[in-house]
């Protein structure tokens, strides 16, 4: 037996949720058609690669693929791999060495420098499986943490893959009962999940990938004219839920705004009453009309939503501001931080497509913790795995 803890995200949460949401649609659609599927899952990363641990994709039996593992290296071979999965229903654990010459020679130039370990489970329609656990971290509104079991020492002894799925609110089990390590396992994994890390930790022979998934990042747009359009489709393909607030009803419609899950008609006051306002909520605020942004900006710093947006010049929003407090309103130093005005990055935006992409980096910046900045200037390694 050998023991070792690693933290491999420190500080931080694990990879993007919209590569889930994608796997679990195109599962349910190979259900719909009766094709039989196998889950790809970056394990571990000893070195540079092109995908962190954590990294998935979703096979089908007839080559469909949805998610990535690499950077479009290792998906022929893994495709061969997961059919052989499919076809005798047990997980394999696979590794591809890119400084070993005989996987240069199978074709897997990945141009990194490290070994990749990646787990290929079968998913059986049963009540609960790997599918099912990733389900419950779409629907958590918080953080959630996703565990995957493999054997490094022995790589034909059982793998047992996606055993357990822990939220909030929840506990799912995917043959977790049967692992003599289950009690270690389920204290390691709240503690990831408090303090919203990923680890990589060994039991007994055996090695699980604690995962930490972030939340979705909720979108809330004030505004629907035609510049809010570009905005909500970049959100849209990032797999943001974007909610539209407006005033106008000819204007706030699903036929010009089709990519938005929620659109309200409302006046600023009062407009939150039907959202759910948490620490992925970020609201951006865009309707060209002072009056509305202001009702709304008082009705929002209570709150505290941890971005707020605001389009227009930076003497605008001063101006809201000196309003706001000659009229009672506290800004703290916390609503200060929170509040983005300018909106977006300096990327020399000018249509409003360029200004929806700048806005959208921001966002992604600000929870990201980063500031933005050309990769080209940073000093240490882009992950921190």
């Amino acid at each position: 037996m050998y023991l070792f803890i690693k933290n491999i995200n420190s500080g931080q949460a694990g990879l993007p949720m919209k590569e889930i949401i994608d796997i679990v649609t195109a599962y349910e659609k190979a259900v719909n058609e009766q094709k039989k599927t196998a889950l790809a899952t970056v394990v571990l990363v000893e070195g540079s690669a092109y995908r962190r641990a954590g990294a998935r994709m979703l096979i089908t039996e007839d080559g469909q693929l949805t998610g990535a593992i690499s950077g479009g290296c290792l998906e022929g071979d893994a495709l061969r791999k997961a059919r052989m999965v499919i076809l005798q229903q047990e997980p394999l654990l696979v590794t591809y060495d890119t400084m070993d010459d005989d996987d240069a020679k199978l074709g897997v130039g990945l141009g990194c420098n490290g070994i990749i370990h990646i787990l290929i489970e079968p998913i059986n329609d049963t009540q609960t499986n790997p599918i099912t656990l990733l389900k419950a971290t779409i629907n958590s509104r918080s953080h959630s943490v996703f565990v995957t079991i493999f054997s490094l020492e022995d790589r034909k002894a059982p793998q047992p893959g996606s055993c357990l799925c822990l939220t909030d609110s929840q506990t799912l089990r995917n043959g977790l009962e049967i692992l003599p390590y289950k009690s270690e396992l389920l204290d390691d994994s709240k503690n990831a999940l408090d303090n919203q890390s990923s680890t990589i930790t060994a039991y007994h022979g055996y090695t699980a990938f604690v995962e930490c998934i972030k939340p979705l990042i909720s979108l809330i747009i004030a505004g629907a004219g035609n510049d809010a359009i570009p905005l909500t489709r970049i959100a849209a393909v990032l797999g943001w839920n974007t909610t539209l607030i407006d005033g106008r009803p000819n204007y706030a419609t699903i036929e010009r705004f089709p990519a938005v899950k929620k659109i309200l008609i409302t006046k600023p006051e009062g407009a939150l009453d039907n959202l759910e306002i948490n620490d992925w909520t970020a609201f951006v605020l865009m309707t060209h009309n002072y009056n509305y942004e202001i009702a709304l900006l008082k009705e929002l710093l209570p709150l505290h939503p941890p971005y707020i947006g605001i389009l227009g010049p930076k003497k605008k929003l001063e101006r809201m501001l000196d309003e706001l407090e000659v009229n009672g309103n506290v800004i703290t130093e916390k609503n200060q931080k929170a509040i983005h005005g300018p909106v977006g990055l300096d990327i020399g935006s000018e249509t409003s497509e360029e200004i929806a992409l700048s806005i959208i980096a921001e966002i992604k910046a600000v929870f990201s913790e980063r500031n933005g900045r050309s990769l080209k200037y940073k000093t240490t390694v882009i992950h921190n795995n």
